[in-house]
């Protein structure tokens, strides 16, 4: 591990370098490139710089220990070396989890498709409760929330919603909300105050560019029609709505939402993209997990990954038993406390295939 860390330390001392020649000043694309670099292994060169530094002191420390005679002064040196030793794990650790491979689209903008399921109007309604939590959760993290599309159901809720978060990381944070939401409380229509169940399911999307997947505009055929709003009617007086299926996969996208039919164009092209690069992900992540059972076996997953009780003001996440007893609260968009111990399950489960 140290000989890697020095590598990068080196090469973070090149692109320094590099970023201030004045060759690569002038050209303007190789600068940007450098720069990304350079600010890709910034976290890890601070990292390793103040491993070394502990490290040295640790050093120091355990020589004094060694060469000291007097109890207290022994002792004191004893207390340090105790010290350094946890801080110098503690970074120890912090360069393993820095130098585990990253989700290349960790960093990218989402696209997240919230769905009715089972419950009928309360599904809906729970549909757009958590398009409103994440809202919240956005605008806490300072990333913009776009609606692209939307089917309400005449109650206020959703039938469907697509949108996309903007924001330095979002697909990071959001990526473990993909999956089966269920809700727990008695409907305002409910006139005997029975708790009903309903569910909503929550698809997370990175964005892509087109580079990132291949996509043949001869394999998907572009519909245009009339842009439609609550209840049937029309918005529009010109056909701006569009609809793009790729023949291929079956995969069929509409987006209404835009104020021209070619921006609609342009953004139905982009959720297109995004979901065949995910299906592709997915196909890849299915062949691994087939090739993890077969040789160490698993138990089979419930389908839901979160259940919100509003009778018992509880909130919980079944893939990692995590309860919030503040239901308000996280309906608010206060997600970290799930999605914190979500992030260090995958980092563990990481470091065990490393090690």
């Amino acid at each position: 591990m140290l000989n890697r860390l020095a590598g990068i330390e080196a090469r973070y001392e090149e692109l320094e370098r590099l970023v201030s020649d004045p060759a690569v000043i002038a050209d303007y694309t190789r600068l940007v490139e450098y720069s990304r670099e350079r600010a890709g292994l910034e976290d890890i060169v601070e990292a390793f710089r103040a491993y070394k530094a502990q490290m040295a002191q640790l050093e120091q420390a355990k020589a004094m220990l060694y060469e000291e005679d007097d109890p207290d002064l022994r002792a004191l040196a004893e207390e340090e070396v105790d010290a350094l030793k946890a801080s110098t794990a503690e970074l120890e650790q912090k360069l393993r989890l820095l130098l585990l491979p990253k989700d290349p689209r960790d960093d990218k903008n989402v696209i997240m498709e919230i769905r009715a399921g089972a419950g009928g109007d309360e599904a809906g309604l729970f549909a757009a409760d958590l398009f409103r939590m994440y809202s919240y959760y956005a605008e806490k993290r300072g990333w913009k929330v776009e609606v692209i599309d939307q089917h309400e159901t005449g109650v206020g809720g959703f039938k469907s919603i697509t949108f996309e978060v903007r924001g330095q990381g979002a697909y990071s944070r959001l990526k473990y909300e993909s999956g089966v939401h269920r809700v727990q409380r008695v409907p305002e229509t409910e006139s005997q105050g029975r708790i009903h169940t309903s569910t909503a399911t929550v698809a997370v999307l990175a964005e892509v560019d087109d580079v990132d997947v291949e996509l043949n505009m001869n394999d998907v055929r572009v519909d245009v029609f009339r842009s439609q709003g609550a209840g049937g009617q029309s918005v529009n007086t010109t056909d701006s709505a569009v609809r793009m299926t790729h023949i291929p996969t079956g995969l069929v996208v509409e987006v209404q939402d835009e104020r021209s039919q070619l921006q609609n164009r342009i953004r139905a092209k982009q959720i297109l993209l995004a979901r065949l690069y995910e299906m592709e992900m997915e196909r890849q992540r299915q062949e691994q997990e087939n090739e993890r059972r077969s040789q160490v076996g698993t138990g089979d997953r419930s389908e839901k990954i979160r259940t919100y009780n509003y009778p018992q003001n509880r909130v919980t996440d079944h893939r990692i038993n995590l309860s919030s007893y503040n239901l308000p609260r996280v309906m608010d968009g206060e997600l970290d406390e799930f999605i914190d111990e979500l992030t260090l399950r995958e980092q563990a489960e990481k470091l065990a295939v490393h090690e």
